[in-house]
């Protein structure tokens, strides 16, 4: 695959926030939704994503038109609610135009200003189709960019019941994002305790 350069990156991104989860550890409460100093959680991450990418989606398979009211469009799971992130990848390549899709979580508010920059520089350093961010310990495999040439092997895979976001990856020309200087890039809520102390660490002006 050759990669056409536009700006110092591989091609238009497109951005997407995966929202589409039970959330069984947050009782089940929408995680993008829940309250994190005074906002919605999805507002932070839309702070952040959105300056960087060319156009944003919000995988969704419920509150729908809460999340429209950002402006943004919202795509529900193509292949039946709550089939796991591959299933709101697959949607979101459906959907947008751009050549690139750039994925992060609603739970991580803290991502980097110049994420989607540094995964890019990885995917044209080692002509690849899909950068995932690395914490120095291990992959984070739901904060990538993905080419969305891919589309039609992801529609397979996930067709023949294939779910694990992992083994779906290694079947293609993956690299590594070395994002360890940004630890707070991972910090996700998954459970209330873990509201709480994000919570509290953002009001106090520890991250930002």
């Amino acid at each position: 695959m050759e990669l056409q350069h536009d700006g110092g990156r591989p091609g238009a991104v497109a951005g997407l926030i995966l929202a589409g989860g039970r959330a069984r550890r947050m009782g089940g409460e929408d995680k993008g939704l829940i309250s994190l100093a005074g906002r919605p959680m999805v507002e932070h991450v839309l702070e952040r994503i959105r300056p960087q990418v060319d156009d944003v989606l919000i995988n969704a398979n419920r509150n729908a038109e809460r999340y429209g009211s950002y402006g943004h469009r919202v795509v529900a799971d193509v292949i039946g609610d709550y089939s796991g992130p591959l299933a709101g990848m697959l949607t979101a390549m459906m959907a947008v135009q751009q050549p690139w899709l750039a994925v992060v979580p609603c739970d991580s508010p803290l991502l980097p200003t110049d994420l989607v920059d540094r995964l890019c520089r990885s995917v044209l350093a080692e002509s690849a189709e899909i950068a995932v961010a690395h914490d120095g310990r291990r992959l984070q495999p739901v904060i990538a960019l993905l080419s969305c040439s891919l589309l039609p092997d992801l529609r397979a895979f996930v067709d023949q019941g294939g779910r694990k976001i992992d083994t779906w990856y290694m079947q293609h020309r993956m690299v590594a994002t070395d994002l360890s200087d940004h630890p707070e890039a991972f910090v996700n809520v998954n459970t209330p305790d873990e509201r709480l102390e994000l919570e509290q660490r953002v009001l106090a002006g520890a991250l930002s």
